[in-house]
């Protein structure tokens, strides 16, 4: 097998299986919040045991690379975990997912803000397709529900987004050890708005699943499979989470999303492939 076939068999089973998420959070009844503080600690557990575990001679080097940029992006990672949880149990996985998929182009947009990065013509012509695709979706009138939920799922693609292009300009940060702050800060900030942290065993071995496996494991086999291929490759191939995770839920949930999700969707993921190829080409 190339290093490309590698790549891009590692990539696609890491977000085929990070596609669970958003069913494993609907198959919860507690709180946003209270989902955040358990998934908060169970990420960190796992991210940071399997780094003492693997890389005992890195963790003082990686505690001490870059340390008050890792708490910012921790934070706002952290942030941008507890908008997707709520958004998730707010409105239908289809809405948040979509709109998630748009981060890549918050990212070219915040990276000129920030530094100046210079914005190519096919992220402009592609910005305003996506922005016609979010247009769409955000004027669905079910319910008031369905409306905040998009809001938070706008919020988590813009706080994501945000990290990203911190991190793009801190390569040596330790990806590792971001994700097990990352989960840190999502408990420590969750904690504050939960009223209680009794939690019943059902849901708790819901959480810890998706907490200790589904999310880690999926993240390990992203983050391999995107050393042997291109980020356009990988942008291509984050497709697959916006197309399975709303089947999931259909599948045992019963979900349906409204027409406007399909039209304002179909606009944005034909977009999303159309410049993903369009990139390829060009490199």
């Amino acid at each position: 097998m190339t290093n490309n076939a590698k790549g891009l068999a590692l990539t696609s089973l890491g977000v085929f299986i990070m596609s669970l998420e958003s069913l494993f959070i609907k198959f919860t009844t507690i709180s946003p919040f209270l989902f955040s503080f358990y998934i908060g600690i169970f990420m960190f557990i796992s991210m940071f045991s399997s780094f003492i575990l693997n890389k005992k001679e890195y963790i003082k080097k990686a505690l001490t690379t870059n340390l008050p940029m890792m708490i910012v992006c921790a934070t706002l990672m952290g942030t941008s975990n507890i908008f997707f949880i709520t958004a998730v149990k707010t409105t239908t996985v289809a809405n948040v997912v979509i709109i998630f998929s748009t981060a890549a182009l918050f990212s070219a947009l915040f990276a000129y803000l920030f530094y100046r990065e210079k914005i190519t013509k096919n992220i402009i012509i592609a910005s305003f397709f996506m922005f016609v695709g979010l247009f769409i979706i955000f004027n669905d009138k079910l319910e008031i529900g369905s409306f905040e939920g998009n809001i938070y799922a706008l919020l988590c693609t813009a706080l994501f987004a945000t990290s990203y292009v911190l991190l793009s300009r801190y390569k040596d940060m330790d990806r590792v050890i971001l994700t097990a702050f990352s989960g840190l800060a999502l408990s420590a900030i969750a904690f504050f708005f939960c009223d209680e942290l009794l939690i019943d065993f059902k849901t708790l071995m819901i959480v810890m699943v998706m907490g200790l496996l589904i999310s880690p494991i999926s993240r390990v086999l992203l983050g391999n499979g995107a050393k042997y291929i291109s980020a356009s490759e990988v942008s291509l191939l984050m497709i697959i989470e916006t197309i399975m995770a709303p089947i999931w839920v259909w599948i045992f949930l019963d979900e349906i999303p409204s027409s406007y999700t399909f039209i304002g969707g179909t606009v944005i993921v034909a977009t999303l492939i159309v410049n993903s190829l369009y990139t390829l080409k060009k490199n």
